[in-house]
């Protein structure tokens, strides 16, 4: 009875150092493992089993990317302006066996590399130069702590200054500064604003005296066309009345001819449009031949009708 129990007690026993043994390895991590106090081993993702007792878990290294941000570091320029700058790291382990036993502090050591590395940088710059030349001064310390840390198995992807912040008195003057810029650059912007307003009423001036002269100028021509076509018009009618009258002349006359009319008719016609023609303001007056003897073929008539008249009187004056 006391052996069975002894036996069950092992089983329990070996079965919590089985189920102590397997190790679950979960993604984008890794596990250092020792045996005997050396290192033997570096498990990747997914099931592993170490021996009892003998094997120990060193180390769970995340081998997602960090990111640290370390206080501001006091650092002075080439000309002697000390300033604080805080920094902002991005890195990542690549070598979980080199992170483990190649530094005891990882973190720290990268935070007191940084500020290493910052102070050697910025001392060879000057104060207008450190304020504008972010991109160069976080590219070389980024180069430099990549290849330092590479010991360590840390790639350090890239660093970035959070703050540069300059003395008071500096930092009051460089407000100053940009305060005048501001101002002038709003003079400017000012003064372009007025030039192109008077750029574009002058435009919009010349735009209105070339409508207005384009305006008049189709004016001016519509009032030609009509001019001309009133002429036309006017000029129509009178042909077209000159051309009734001819009309109506030559058909009175060929009426005339057909009937056989008497040349004294048609010479007491003449005289009836030589009265109406000597009716008018002309001051003077040619009378056609043809004329001229009807008028006498008139005057002889009236001659002739006087006479009778006398002789008729004459015989009444005798009684």
């Amino acid at each position: 009875m006391e052996i069975l129990v002894v036996l069950g007690i092992l089983l329990v026993v070996l079965a919590l150092l089985g189920v102590s043994s397997v190790k679950i390895v979960p993604q984008s991590k890794v596990y250092v493992v020792e045996r005997l106090g050396s290192y033997q081993a570096t498990w990747t993702t997914g099931i592993h089993v170490k021996l009892p007792i003998f094997d120990v878990v060193r180390r769970k290294v995340s081998l997602k990317e960090r990111v640290v941000d370390f206080p501001p570091q006091p650092v002075i320029t080439k000309d002697n302006v000390t300033m604080q700058i805080d920094t902002v790291v991005f890195y990542q382990v690549t070598d979980a066996k080199l992170y483990t036993y190649g530094v005891d502090n990882p973190l720290l050591a990268i935070e007191n590399l940084t500020a290493t590395t910052l102070r050697n940088i910025i001392g060879d710059l000057e104060l207008d130069h450190t304020l504008t030349s972010r991109d160069v001064i976080n590219t070389r310390i980024t180069a430099i702590l990549d290849e330092a840390s590479d010991k360590w198995g840390i790639k350090v992807n890239r660093v970035e200054l959070k703050n540069i912040v300059p003395p008071s008195e500096i930092q009051n003057a460089m407000e100053k500064q940009m305060k005048a810029e501001r101002e002038r650059r709003q003079l400017i912007l000012q003064a372009e604003g007025r030039k192109n307003a008077d750029i574009l009423v002058a435009e919009g001036e010349k735009r209105a005296q070339v409508l207005h002269a384009e305006a008049e100028k189709e004016s001016l021509i519509l009032h030609a066309e009509a001019v001309r076509e009133q002429s036309i018009k006017e000029a129509e009618g009178k042909a077209k009345a000159i051309e009734v009258v001819q009309m109506a002349t030559a058909h009175g006359l060929k009426m005339l001819t057909d009937v056989g009319v008497s040349k004294a008719v048609i010479a007491l016609k003449s005289l009836e449009a030589f009265e109406k023609v000597s009716d008018g303001k002309a001051t003077k007056i040619i009378v056609p031949s043809e004329i001229q003897s009807v008028a006498a073929l008139a005057a002889s008539v009236k001659e002739l009708f006087e006479d009778k008249s006398a002789s008729k009187s004459k015989p009444a004056d005798k009684a």
